[in-house]
């Protein structure tokens, strides 16, 4: 099983744990740590988004030797702009 589909599990293990135990103290702690999950699966997929983009981009520069950690660096800023693109609202639908 890969890690991705491991973790998969293990969230959807947490959450059913938490809905079925009835101490209180329990059920927040399973929730916690499918939350914790939940966010260690979005930094390693977003891992892989910056790998992918980091690689077109060194690509398309010509394989330049020396230079990864330049388009590692603008793969994460790419990405972290297009996030934002998508969480802001489209100013020419309000019109």
């Amino acid at each position: 099983m890969d890690e991705q589909k491991k973790i998969e599990h293990q969230i959807e293990l947490a959450t059913r744990a938490a809905a079925l135990v009835r101490d209180e103290t329990t059920g927040q702690r399973f929730r916690s740590f499918a939350e914790d999950l939940r966010r260690k699966l979005r930094r390693m997929m977003r891992r892989g988004q910056v790998r992918a983009r980091a690689y077109d981009l060194w690509e398309q520069a010509g394989r330049p030797a020396g230079r990864e950690l330049d388009f590692w660096l603008e793969a994460e800023r790419q990405l972290e702009d297009e996030r934002e693109d998508r969480k802001s609202p489209d100013v020419s639908s309000k019109r």
